[in-house]
């Protein structure tokens, strides 16, 4: 209100009267909730002023000298992409209505996913709290101590549970993780050995991923009995690596230890998939030989969402943690010697080694290990062991009374999962659907239940009960049923060792101190909910309430991925609708949503390359040429589909340099497969020759993948398919306002032309044509769930308000560039002195003239409250700037005069006002406890007033670090005080 009354305040009397016009619906039955003005931060004074300063009358001006003409879409197919708008109101009463075609039968289809019980305390504190779900990645570590501590819970979760030396802050799902693990095993071998052993206990779809990572490798799957199969002398000689699940997707526990034995003497790795709730009662694989171990910890608090999202944990022994995939959670020390956490090891990101990566995981599922974290510490591990055993007990209950019954128990080992000989499957579930409950389908003659923490005692026997009716036995009563008295688990199998001995887990078990303790970490990071966070490339924009609210609405989040196609009308017409949009937005023909990951959508799409190229006989072409302007992801994701990068030159100007690429793009014709290309590029320029670029590829053969990491400054505007390109990749997290989550959950679906559309993505739950690749993600949909904040915001900004968020993302980046021209260097814009949706200003005068890094500035503007741009990437120089179009003209200019005055305190460097070594940007940022020193600690050369306050709007609006800087090169990396060391390596 306060800004509005400004506003007003500088208007004219007809400026109010059109201001106040535009604020009034068009009919009195018009909503009054239209999502468009509650999302795009500037109104319509604040962007004619912003025109006004860029000297433009009106946005068709600006647009035409910011977007290039020959890349703009037609009326024509403007016209053709117009999506109809809802209201707030509306929309969330569509999603009631689509929710409730879904129905909500319980589920023991198991496989992996169960229906998880959240704790109230953390739904509304961690899972609904933007404070939790707004946060960037913690690169910067100093304002992000609470979400890394909780990391770092997480991985002492897992490192205790599996009893394996060092984990790693989450991956995405469990068969992608097992993936990194078949990888991880080939790159041990030295890349000699290529056979990939695979238990036939393992989870079906975990093996559909493997098949498609393998084929990039060149690894060879043998999928057999893992402990029969190992015997084999060919196979052992050739073997890097052998996966079985414990407990297998059948129910069976078995010892694996000879195996493990039998493994490692053929020199090879074992990787084992396990689930978190059964190691609290069983031997954990660290105990009897693993090397590797992963799984979902999904159960640990987190719905099923029809698919996920799901935190996939992964753990290795000490010898491999310098190749584990992902991100690694340290403590180190700040530089008052106080300890502090950051990530570790980070020189092994997929953008720092680009094409040297095997990996290309950008982002962990922040969001989703954190649940799991908080779940573990709210329960202890007394309570883990009082959920366990119910679950385990009551599996015990259903086999044995199913024996009572006349059936046949195939599985004699079991923690929760029961497999069942039947007459007839599918008369067996003709009964259950019409109870309302779902079995797995094994095949004609079995069938499968797996229970879990949701289970009631009603539910237990309604389950019972179908069987009963199946075999035309009388109904049971609960008091026919037994409890049992002893575990069904053998004894050399049963767990002895303790876990969660940490007193973060033996400690926070009332709601009181639960809540407590989720609020204390929340207050020491930054989140949308203080400031913008101007992230070039990461567009962290609002993420709205109404779009988050029918996440957790029990008809979505309780939903198995492999139910019957007609319970889940509600969530296919969501899907299909967002599928539908995205094709519309993008030109292209076609929309798979599998990817669950920006990076995720980089590979499949390269895969769909590949298999186009194959099928027309030409599957010898491998090459894939990147410029160096490209996303920091796309070489990595290259060499994983199997392709050898080829890079291209950038010019000075920013642009592509097409002559290069006309060059190699000949040379190589005859095996050319992709060319990838960010547009606009992470240079924060819309390059004029992008389509020449596309036809200089296709004339030689190639594909074009277009990385739509930047597709916020195209809609409504440009799209991927009239630059040129055949398929596109787009991050839901950045461009359609998904929750970054503190670095994950992200969705990376991709849209192609219609000529790739066969190849797309296939599941072996929902199979698709003879052409279609194999899974690239656990789920047919990926993070299904996360599609609901997507498709609400499509739905509720309409074809119009979307394309108006791209021109004012547009608008806000060139107004910010221009109030920060006149003190920084902006380092490229086109011809009219225009930038894209960002920009890219060059400190490295400062670095010549006074020593100062890009990581200074930084670090200072922590101290103004604001999270840093995108620091030393693309250019090691340079910061990268977006403010999206969430962001009032206020918040914009509060962050450039954040930027002017720290320009001001950099030159009081240069003339020699303050020392080189002991200056506010050096000693940036600084928390509390280093402003309340006595006066004779104080020798800095600034009062602590112009280290706290520098700006006047800091005196009633001030976030305050938590630690000082923290050494990014060294430090005691101990995970934490009673776990394993890591020894740390510079970072780049």
């Amino acid at each position: 209100m306060a800004a509005l009354r400004r506003t007003l305040l500088q208007l004219s009397l007809p400026q109010i009267r059109r201001f106040a016009s535009a604020r009034r619906p068009s009919s009195l039955f018009s909503p009054l909730d239209d999502f468009p003005e509650r999302h795009i931060g500037p109104d319509d004074a604040e962007t004619t002023k912003m025109l006004s300063h860029l000297g433009y009358k009106n946005m068709d001006a600006f647009v035409n000298e910011t977007v290039p003409p020959k890349i703009r879409i037609t009326a024509e197919q403007i016209s053709n992409s117009t999506i109809p708008s809802f209201s707030e109101s509306e929309l969330l009463m569509r999603a009631k209505n689509l929710g409730a075609l879904n129905k909500p039968h319980k589920s023991y289809i198991g496989m992996g996913y169960h229906c998880a019980v959240v704790p109230p305390v953390i739904l509304r504190n961690v899972t609904e709290n933007p404070q939790w779900y707004t946060p960037y990645t913690p690169y910067q570590p100093e304002i992000a101590q609470g979400r890394l501590e909780s990391l770092v819970n997480f991985q002492t979760m897992v490192m205790s549970l599996t009893s394996i030396d060092i984990a790693n802050a989450s991956l995405l799902d469990e068969a992608t993780a097992a993936a990194e693990g078949m990888v991880m095993s080939f790159v041990s071998s030295g890349s000699r050995k290529s056979k990939f052993l695979v238990d036939t206990g393992v989870l079906p779809q975990t093996l559909a991923v493997l098949r498609t990572r393998a084929k990039g490798f060149n690894i060879d799957l043998v999928v057999a009995d893992a402990s029969s199969a190992i015997e084999d002398d060919a196979l052992r000689k050739e073997l890097c690596g052998a996966l079985i699940q414990y407990p297998d997707v059948d129910g069976q526990i078995k010892d694996f230890s000879a195996f493990a034995n039998s493994v490692h003497d053929a020199g090879a790795l074992v990787v084992c998939a396990t689930d978190l709730l059964a190691l609290t009662m069983i031997k954990p694989p660290g105990e009897w030989g693993a090397d590797i171990v992963l799984g979902n910890s999904g159960r640990f608090g987190v719905p099923a969402g029809y698919g996920g999202p799901h935190g996939a944990f992964f753990a290795v022994t000490e010898k491999l943690k310098r190749k584990m995939p992902g991100r690694l959670v340290g403590r180190s020390r700040d530089a008052a010697g106080k300890p502090a956490y950051r990530l570790a090891l980070q020189t092994r990101e997929q953008h720092i080694r680009r094409e040297k990566a095997t990996s290309n995981i950008c982002t962990s599922q922040a969001l989703l290990a954190n649940m799991a974290a908080m779940y573990a510490v709210y329960h202890g591990p007394v309570g883990l062991q009082r959920i366990a055993h119910k679950v385990h007990g009551f599996a015990q209950v259903f086999k044995h009374s199913l024996e009572i019954l006349g059936y046949e128990i195939v599985n004699k080992t079991f923690f929760d999962t029961i497999t069942v000989k039947v007459p007839s499957a599918q008369s067996l579930h003709d009964v259950s659907v019409a109870a309302g409950i779902n079995l797995r389908h094994i095949d004609e003659f079995h069938v499968g239940a797996t229970f879990d923490e949701s289970v009631s005692s009603r539910n237990l026997l309604d389950l019972i009960n179908v069987f009963a009716a199946a075999s035309s036995s009388p109904l049971l009563s609960l008091q026919q049923l037994d409890e049992p008295d002893a575990p069904a688990i053998p004894s050399s199998l049963l767990r002895t060792s303790a876990f969660l001995p940490h007193p973060v887990f033996n400690k926070h078990h009332s709601e009181t101190e639960m809540l407590r303790y989720i609020n204390h970490l929340a207050s020491k990071d930054v989140g949308l909910v203080h400031s913008m966070i101007p992230l070039g490339s990461c567009t962290m924009k609002l993420n709205s309430t109404t779009s988050m609210i029918p996440l957790t609405w029990e008809e979505y989040s309780c939903i198995h991925p492999f139910v019957p196609f007609d319970q889940v009308q509600g969530y296919h017409t969501i899907i299909k609708e967002l599928e539908q949009d995205l094709a519309k937005i993008t030109g292209f023909h076609s929309t798979s949503l599998q990817p669950n990951s920006g990076a995720a959508g980089e590979y499949a799409g390269l895969c769909v390359i590949r298999a186009y190229h194959e099928a027309r006989g030409e599957g010898h072409r491998d090459i894939c040429l990147i410029p160096l302007s490209a996303h920091g992801t796309n070489p990595a994701s290259a060499v994983m589909a199997g392709l050898k990068v080829v890079s291209v030159k950038v010019q000075d100007d920013g642009n592509l340099d097409l002559e290069d690429l006309r060059s190699k793009a000949e040379k190589h014709k005859d095996k050319l497969a992709a060319f990838m290309i960010t547009y606009p590029s992470t240079f924060g320029v819309f390059e004029d020759g992008v389509q020449e670029a596309c036809k200089i590829i296709h004339d030689n053969g190639g594909q074009v993948y277009l990385d739509g990491a930047n597709l916020n400054a195209q809609i409504g505007l440009t799209n991927p398919a009239t630059c040129g390109g055949d398929v596109c990749h787009m991050n839901l997290h950045k461009t359609f306002a998904i929750p970054h989550g503190g670095g994950g959950p992200g969705v990376g679906p991709i849209c192609v032309a219609e000529h790739l559309a066969p190849f797309l993505p296939s599941h072996p739950t929902m199979p698709l044509g003879e052409k279609a690749i194999d899974a690239v993600s656990a789920a047919p949909f990926g993070s299904s769930s996360i599609h609901l904040i997507s498709w609400a915001y499509i739905k509720m900004l309409g074809g119009q308000g979307l394309s108006n968020a791209s021109k004012i993302a547009l608008l806000n980046a060139n107004y910010m560039a221009s109030r920060l021209s006149g003190h920084y260097s902006l380092r490229y814009k086109n011809s009219h002195g225009r930038v894209a949706h960002e920009l890219l200003i060059d400190l490295a005068e400062f670095d010549k003239k006074a020593g100062l890094k890009v990581m200074d500035f930084a670090k200072r503007l922590q101290d103004y409250g604001f999270h840093p741009p995108t620091c030393s990437w693309p250019i090691s120089t340079c910061m990268l700037i977006e403010p999206t179009e969430s962001e009032t003209l206020e918040e914009i200019d509060r962050f450039c005069d954040a930027m002017i005055q720290i320009r001001k305190e950099a030159e009081d460097v240069i003339t020699g006002a303050q020392p080189k070594d002991n200056n506010v940007l050096k000693n940036a940022p600084h928390p509390m406890d280093v402003l309340t020193v006595s006066d004779e600690e104080w020798n800095r050369p600034y009062s602590r007033r112009t280290a706290a306050y520098p700006l006047p709007f800091l005196e009633e609006k001030k976030f305050w670090p938590t630690v000082s800087r923290i050494d990014d090169a060294y430090g005691d990396l101990n995970l934490i005080c009673d776990c394993p060391s890591v020894e740390e390596i510079a970072t780049t």
